[in-house]
């Protein structure tokens, strides 16, 4: 038996609660990683997952073992990649996740310059807007917006997102321009589901703080959405400004009451405490935080 893939699958099936889950992880096919828990079952002498119609579940001694075997091959692992940087070479896989909003944005670009300075980097870019289990769904790092509540997790600070409103002058042109806070009321607002808190928009000038109850006309999770509406005059709305730089600049979009700023968002680099940092891993923590701190709109 091949005690170490036996082990990666164990840990695997604990982690994803399901064979099949663990076996698409592994690239292996669903009778092969059976038959490596069945080995591994056999080479223990125990009972190692409790398995019904619902999920599978670790017993005692598979709870034991899964504690002890899951560090050790993450250190295994990382000392391997340790030894190959020290030669010069960053490889290995990279499991990013981050919202799509950024990911399309800013993302991609600093995962393909990374992959230029180590192209023996395999990297699985993951791009959406939840928030993901990093242990449960084996990824090794994510951009979080907002302070993570999952105490398990290490953080590394990126800084904060500025969000302002915007419009576009042709909807300016044909419903007028917004002069006060209380202006908002009278015209069509669009805004991503993040914005308000119970129907209001914070907004801040220096210190003074003002919440404005909106009713808006179309409320989305999807910023590029939002952006794509604003480009064709739909409303006036908020929007982040490493979202919009490119459009403010080119006039396709203008601010609006522009001493005024939305509270912005903040933004960290996470992964799990729970695994050895990997060399690969560590590296690009380095390489994406001061890329993404230099993306106009962070601050």
């Amino acid at each position: 038996m091949d005690l170490a893939s036996a082990l990666r699958a164990f840990v695997r099936i604990v982690e994803r609660g399901s064979i099949t889950a663990a076996a698409a992880d592994l690239g292996v096919s669903q009778p092969a990683v059976s038959k490596l828990l069945r080995n591994l079952e056999a080479h223990t002498g125990a009972r190692l997952i409790e398995r019904n119609a619902r999920a599978m579940r670790p017993t005692t001694q598979g709870s034991a073992l899964y504690e002890a075997s899951n560090a050790a091959l993450a250190m295994i692992d990382a000392a391997i990649e340790a030894v190959r940087s020290d030669a010069g070479v960053i490889s290995g896989s990279l499991r990013v996740h981050g919202p799509a909003c950024v990911g399309e944005r800013h993302l991609h670009r600093i995962v393909m310059a990374f992959q230029d300075a180590h192209p023996a980097v395999a990297v699985e870019l993951i791009l959406d807007n939840r928030s993901v289990d990093l242990i449960h769904e084996n990824v090794d790092l994510a951009i979080r917006m907002g302070p993570p509540t999952d105490q398990s997790l290490i953080l590394r600070r990126i800084g904060f997102s500025r969000r302002i409103l915007v419009a576009s002058p042709a909807y300016l042109a044909r419903r007028g321009p917004v002069r006060n806070c209380e202006d908002l009321g009278d015209h069509h607002v669009i805004v991503t589901n993040a914005s308000l808190r119970d129907g209001v928009l914070p907004l801040r000038r220096g210190d003074e703080k003002v919440d404005v109850p909106l009713s808006p006309r179309l409320t989305t999770n999807n910023a590029q959405v939002l952006v794509d509406a604003l480009k064709a005059g739909r409303g006036v709305g908020t929007a982040q400004v490493l979202l919009v730089a490119d459009e403010l600049k080119r006039g396709e979009l203008v601010r609006v009451l522009s001493d005024y700023e939305i509270e912005p968002t903040e933004f960290f680099l996470v992964y799990p405490s729970l695994k050895f940092l990997r060399p690969t891993v560590r590296a690009f923590i380095d390489f994406a935080a001061p890329a993404l701190r230099r993306v106009e709109g962070i601050f």
